[in-house]
């Protein structure tokens, strides 16, 4: 699919069959598109668990509120970010480029993040909202639709899951085949009340 009808064509789904599941080829194709995803300093910092299984499933539509679309979507890609990652042998996030410039890269990595609790976080909360969105056109692109989430319980969830201490949940992205097409959009606003050039 054209990257701009994938864009264009993408809509929340409240509707998803139950019956329907990903292949585990899919699923792979999905996240591998995914993890080219951007990240400052290219320290990937996204993490992501691929939830299929019915009864976790079922757990995140009790801790959402009785939302439909967790328990009848195919998978739920949880979106997390490792405060850690940028300490995590660093090196690796720049094993093809030259020693002296991999050395500047890591110190500086160290220098930035090591001192900087908020940024980690702040940095968790970027990377991960750019690879949602990775998440969302790439399903759109393999013919599935999605629904971005963050109505439930992030406390509750992170038990369900048991995720790491230094992990932080961004959003859910239910992703599956819809049962009904998307309502019409609520209401666009035009692009130029929202977008402006040089300065505001």
């Amino acid at each position: 699919m054209d990257t701009f009808e994938a864009l264009e064509s993408r809509r929340s789904v409240k509707k998803f069959d139950p019956a329907h599941q990903l292949t585990e080829g899919e699923i792979t194709r999905l996240m591998e598109a995914v993890i080219l995803s951007p990240t400052a300093f290219n320290i990937q910092n996204w993490r992501f668990l691929v939830i299929t299984d019915q009864e976790v499933k079922d757990g995140f539509r009790a801790v959402g509120w009785g939302q439909a679309q967790f328990a009848d979507c195919s998978a739920i890609v949880l979106v997390c970010g490792d405060r850690q990652a940028y300490a995590r042998e660093t090196e690796r996030y720049w094993a093809n480029v030259a020693p002296e410039v991999r050395s500047v890269l890591v110190e500086k990595i160290h220098g930035y993040y090591g001192a900087n609790p908020e940024a980690r976080r702040d940095e968790n909360l970027r990377s991960g909202g750019m690879a949602a969105m990775a998440v969302m056109v790439a399903a759109r692109a393999l013919g599935y639709d999605t629904c971005p989430m963050s109505g439930f319980d992030f406390q509750k969830a992170a038990e369900l899951v048991n995720l790491p201490a230094d992990h932080d949940i961004v959003m859910a992205v239910a992703v599956g085949k819809p049962l009904e097409a998307a309502r019409v959009r609520g209401g666009q606003l035009p692009l130029a009340e929202v977008c402006f050039r040089d300065t505001f």
